[in-house]
């Protein structure tokens, strides 16, 4: 079985689209070297409406990193795509 390389656009987009569908969990390795398993999404559906963003981000847009809202802590975190080991649907 061959390794998935997630910095690979067309699999970033194919992430995107899962997340923006439902319910993605994402496996990856933070700065400290620690793993992370994280369940988020970036459907707006299941983002509670206080913290849906309201038009565009004044935040400077990084393609080596996805903002997704955690569902379990209820907040917005980001992973970098170069740390991610696993994504499940």
């Amino acid at each position: 079985m061959s390794e998935i390389d997630y910095t690979d656009v067309r699999t970033q987009e194919l992430i995107e689209n899962l997340l923006k569908s439902g319910s993605v969990t994402v496996t990856f390795t933070k700065k400290d070297g620690s793993n992370r398993v994280m369940k988020c999404t970036l459907n707006e559906s299941l983002i509670p409406s206080d913290k849906v963003p309201k038009g565009e981000s004044t935040r400077k847009h990084n393609d080596a990193v996805r903002p997704v809202f955690d569902l379990e802590i209820n907040e917005w975190r980001s992973f970098s795509w170069d740390s991610v080991t696993e994504v499940t649907s």
